[in-house]
């Protein structure tokens, strides 16, 4: 196990939730944090407040960026790399959150999820990785870390978010697949799929269907995971698994939820059916 202290590092969808917080984390550390998220004054913000509360020790500034453009992504990585001759650490953190049934999703969710939840990662990944592949390290050193976050709806099924799930599905695989190729160029790449965390996230579902009940998706959630899990826990989390180089860096609930998804799968679809049921019956009451 290495300490994992990045001297430069590029978090998108950093100005809250899981990307402040490692934020927080890589500026604790001594690095120079690269804060980018689609709105410019929430990450000048974070970014002074997340270099404040460590004087003396990294510093943190703030970029505006769409993950949904892949040219505005890569153009943002080889910025940093050019400013500061090199890049340590891509967490490729941004997402947006569908909810809805199949029928009453349109092509602008379908759009989005792709463009955002995947293509933000494959940009931000292939960039970076682009970078790293050109750094050179020590015997036995990491040339790169790339961190994607994936989500518990990329290990079992989700029904009802069917955009979200395709998508964070989707990162996963992109993940493990990368993983295996970047090995030989020194380059570690994880993917991190906690259970359900408390971020605003769950409280902004991208253009609600016509049936989604205002408030619900965080009523919902929370009688599978009771305690959610906050942002500070899978940010440390999230670090103690890039020091262990875990292929896959699972909370508590999302691991046993996917180890029974692998072992018993019916029950977990089973499961799985339930909660979609449930949600139907709160969408025809509310109406």
């Amino acid at each position: 196990m290495e300490h994992f202290a990045p001297q430069v590092s590029i978090v998108t969808g950093g100005a809250n939730g899981i990307g402040r917080a490692l934020a927080e984390l890589l500026v604790e550390r001594g690095g120079h944090v690269v804060i980018a998220d689609l709105d410019l004054a929430a990450a000048m913000r974070t970014a002074a407040e997340v270099e404040a509360a460590a004087p003396g020790l990294g510093s943190a500034q703030a970029a505006q960026v769409d993950v949904a453009d892949g040219d505005a992504v890569r153009g943002l990585v080889a910025d940093v790399a050019r400013e500061h001759h090199r890049l340590d650490f891509m967490a490729n953190n941004a997402g947006v959150l569908f909810a809805g049934p199949l029928t009453e999703l349109s092509d602008a969710h379908w759009r989005k999820a792709i463009d955002v939840n995947l293509g933000g990662v494959v940009a931000g990944t292939t960039a970076a990785y682009e970078v790293m592949m050109k750094q050179s390290a020590g015997r036995g050193v990491r040339a790169g870390y790339i961190l994607n976050t994936g989500s518990l709806a990329g290990l079992i099924p989700a029904p009802r978010m069917t955009p979200y799930t395709t998508t964070k599905w989707a990162v996963v695989g992109f993940s493990q697949a990368v993983r295996t190729e970047a090995a030989s160029h020194r380059i570690q790449v994880n993917v991190l799929c906690p259970g359900y965390v408390d971020t605003k996230l769950i409280d902004d579902v991208f253009e609600p269907t016509a049936s989604y009940v205002p408030g619900s998706f965080r009523a919902n959630i929370r009688a599978l995971q009771p305690r959610l899990l906050t942002p500070d826990v899978v940010a440390h989390k999230a670090i103690a698994g890039i020091e262990r180089d875990k292929a896959g860096i699972v909370g508590a609930f999302a691991r046993v939820s996917s180890t029974a998804m692998r072992l018993v799968p019916p029950v977990t679809r089973a499961g799985s059916r339930m909660q979609a049921l449930r949600e139907e019956r709160q969408a025809r009451r509310a109406r």
